[in-house]
Order: C-alpha cells, then sequence, then structure tokens
C-alpha cells in the first residue's frame, strides 16, 4: 500500500470524546488506492463486535461529519470507521480531486474488506453509512456487496440523476446535457494541455445576496467554524471539473429493488434534495419482494445539512436501533 502521511493531531471539527479509543489507519482498494480512515472503539470493549463504515457528505472529509456519525455510533457500542474517499482528504490516489461512480462504490466494499479482516469485528455483522452524496454510493454498494447487512442512507443525494438532470431535474434534456458534455469535454483538452486539472471551486465564497437557500445552508456549514477543515474539498477549491463526466453517463442504483439486507433513508422533510431519497425509496421498494426491511424516515423541520451535524435532529437513536436490530 502506498504510505500516507497522516494527521497525529485531532483536527475533528467536533470535540472527541472520552467514551471512545480514537486510532488512525490505513486501507486498500480494489483499484490499489490507499485509504485513510479514523477507527472509533467503545472504551474498554472486548471481542468481536458488529462494525458499521462511515462516509460523506460529497466533497467533505472524515474529520466532519462522518467522523462525528462515526464517533456517536461507538459510543454506542459499535466499532465504526469514518474514512476518506479515493482521491480525498488523507486517502491516496491521483489526480486528486476526482470522483468515480464506480471506485466510489468501491471504496464502500474496501471498508468492508478491512473491516472483515480484523480481530475485532465480527465479519457477519458489518454495515455501512453513507450521508449526502455517499448516501447514494452506499446504496449502491448494498445492491453489489452481499457482506453489508445494514445500510443507513442520510440527506443522501443521487449524484448521478443531479449532474445528468441538474437540480429538480430541471436540466433533463438531450440538449442541456449535450452542451453540459461540450463544456466538460472541451476542459479536457485544456486540462490536457496545461498538465493539470482546473478546480471546479467549493461551496461560493463570498455569499451573493439572492443565494438560493440550499447555498446558504451549504455556506453556514463548509464556510464558518461549525464546520470548516481545510482538506475539504466544498471548503476549499472544490472537485476537479472533469469529475461530472462520468457521473453523467453511468447511472447508480438500477438494481436497488434487489436489495435484500435492511435499509434505512433518512432525510430533512425542509431538505432542497428530499426528493433523492423518497424517489430511492420508492424505486427500492416497486416490484420488490424484499421491501419489508425497508424504510424511509422523514425528520421534521430538518433542512439538509442539519443532519450533518445537529445532535438534536439526527436520528441517533433510531439508527442505532436499527444497526443492533440487523447487525
Amino acid at each position: 500500500m502506498e504510505e500516507l502521511n497522516l494527521t497525529k493531531e485531532w483536527d475533528k471539527v467536533f470535540p472527541k470524546s472520552e467514551q471512545v479509543d480514537h486510532e488512525k489507519a490505513t486501507f486498500h482498494n480494489r483499484y490499489g488506492i490507499t485509504l485513510a480512515c479514523d477507527v472509533y472503539k467503545p472504551k474498554g470493549a472486548s471481542g468481536k463486535l458488529a462494525a458499521i463504515a462511515v462516509c460523506g457528505p460529497f466533497g467533505a472529509v472524515k474529520e466532519q461529519s462522518s467522523g462525528l456519525y462515526a464517533q456517536e455510533l461507538a459510543k454506542r457500542g459499535f466499532l465504526t470507521i469514518a474514512f476518506d474517499p479515493s482521491f480525498t482528504g488523507e486517502s491516496g490516489g491521483t489526480p486528486r480531486y476526482v470522483a468515480s461512480p464506480d471506485i466510489n462504490t468501491e471504496d464502500f466494499s474496501a471498508a468492508v474488506d478491512y473491516l472483515s479482516c480484523r480481530e475485532d469485528v465480527d465479519a457477519d455483522k458489518i454495515g455501512i453509512l453513507g450521508i449526502c452524496g455517499w448516501g447514494g454510493m452506499a446504496l449502491n454498494a448494498a445492491a453489489m456487496d452481499t457482506r453489508i447487512k445494514a445500510t443507513v442512507a442520510s440527506t443522501m443525494y443521487d449524484m448521478t440523476r443531479v449532474n445528468a438532470k441538474g437540480y429538480f431535474d430541471a436540466a433533463d434534456s438531450e440538449e442541456a446535457r449535450f452542451e453540459a458534455k461540450q463544456a466538460l469535454n472541451q476542459q479536457r483538452t485544456v486540462d490536457y494541455k496545461n498538465g493539470d486539472y482546473e478546480l471546479g471551486g467549493g461551496v461560493v465564497d463570498p455569499l451573493p445576496d439572492d443565494a438560493p437557500f440550499f447555498v446558504k445552508d451549504y455556506y453556514d456549514y463548509y464556510k464558518t467554524k461549525r464546520g470548516y477543515h481545510a482538506r475539504s474539498l466544498n471548503s476549499n477549491g472544490g472537485w476537479n471539473k472533469t469529475s461530472s463526466l462520468s457521473f453523467m453517463n453511468m447511472p447508480i442504483l438500477a438494481y436497488s429493488n434487489e436489495i435484500r439486507s435492511a435499509v434505512l433513508i433518512i432525510h430533512g422533510e425542509k431538505a432542497h434534495s428530499c426528493y433523492f431519497s423518497k424517489d430511492a425509496y420508492a424505486a427500492m421498494t416497486k416490484d420488490s419482494k424484499y421491501a419489508a426491511n425497508k424504510e424511509l424516515l422523514m425528520i421534521p423541520n430538518a433542512v439538509h445539512t442539519d443532519l450533518y451535524d445537529r445532535l438534536d435532529m439526527i436520528p441517533f437513536d433510531k439508527i442505532e436501533s436499527f444497526f443492533k436490530k440487523n447487525l
């Protein structure tokens, strides 16, 4: 595996809990990329534990929302990891700041590989949890990887849908997609000539007065003390511009209604993104023999980023009981 230079100090955007033990670790995926993770374990725990791999939001790092989820679930008895996806954060892979529906789905399965081989994990009791765009990736992984026994998707995005069709499907036409692909492929030529990949920019800063609410919502998390992190793409320069190409052409969730394992989808009822979860749940349960262990939970008055870090809104009691029942 590639040797990664991992930060030694606690540099999360949330306080460290004295109820868990914490360490950093690495593992590799099927494409040979080395991934960095934080391991959280209930203090004093012994024997083989049920385990959960956590990732997201899309463009965030493990020191943000995913680490908060992982630490909280470790306090509740699980061994958890929060990992940085390929090409981002402390994980390896070049070029930097590129995304892939295939490789990012694989990252979850690689996390399952790693957890399955730990002596303190029960390999038959492994779940995953994806936040925002990683909620969609988690569902995609659950459709592929039969070792995953339970999946939670929180405030999810389907990144292939939003890239191919725009927000609220407003750009769902062949012409709109052609224009977008034309611009992105021209950018490929520019990048190749320059020998580097131009970034698309993270969350807009300064915030325009006429910014839509969901942009203000993202700004309030990624650009303030609440959630800013130096390694977060969304807090800084963003993904490279051409990352969207494969997402436009390779939709995920094609076989979601064949997921046999348990799934819990959670979303805020006031989130701009809640249509992703509602539609994903409908597609997952339509004509499915496995709908009985699928659930959609809407959180009253919650917006998209409330489920990133609002401990008073994230339904951890429900998440805990879901995993304990199904792992």
